[in-house]
């Protein structure tokens, strides 16, 4: 039986550790969830406000968001949830912490650029995620090489909304 990963030395079939485990997914995945709803009610892409935007040639058609987003949350809830659990306890903290940090900037664009309807302070955050998320690669990666490899994704993705972002800030700057 591999204990490497394994906290305490148990392994990781006792009754504490598959206890500790389901918390921590039910948890990690709680928070996900509270971002996608938060980040979601932020959105009003139906608005006078957004529909007169300039956007470049290369703004993906609405249904991409929701489907991209609906991947990427379950990767982010899944890696994070892996890397948790295979954190030893004095590194728990860290990751979560870091995660916590991105969720917060993730969600906070949302109410940056469509609410708040500030895009060029939005493009502020949206680099503030990339270097989030980032640090959250590496965070989850240190424990779960291929965990901290299923977010690149996200990170791309992330970039990319930076890269939209600022496009359309500079369209609209009048």
């Amino acid at each position: 039986m591999d204990l490497a990963f394994q906290p305490y030395g148990r392994p990781a079939g006792t009754p504490t550790e598959r206890r500790r485990r389901r918390r921590t997914a039910v948890l990690v995945t709680g928070a996900v969830v509270a971002t996608a709803v938060v980040g979601s009610v932020g959105v009003r892409a139906d608005t006078a406000w957004f529909r007169s935007l300039r956007k470049p040639a290369w703004y993906p058609p609405d249904a991409a968001f929701p489907i991209a987003w609906t991947a990427l949350y379950a990767t982010i809830a899944w890696a994070s949830t892996r890397a948790l659990n295979r954190a030893p306890v004095s590194r728990r903290a860290t990751v979560a912490s870091t995660l916590g940090r991105n969720l917060v900037l993730n969600a906070g664009w949302t109410w940056t650029f469509f609410r708040a309807r500030r895009p060029g302070l939005a493009v502020g955050t949206a680099l503030a995620l990339d270097a989030s998320t980032v640090s959250l690669i590496r965070a989850v990666g240190r424990h779960d090489r291929a965990a901290g490899a299923a977010l690149l994704p996200y990170l791309a993705w992330t970039v990319f909304a930076t890269a939209l972002t600022e496009a359309i800030w500079f369209r609209n700057s009048d």
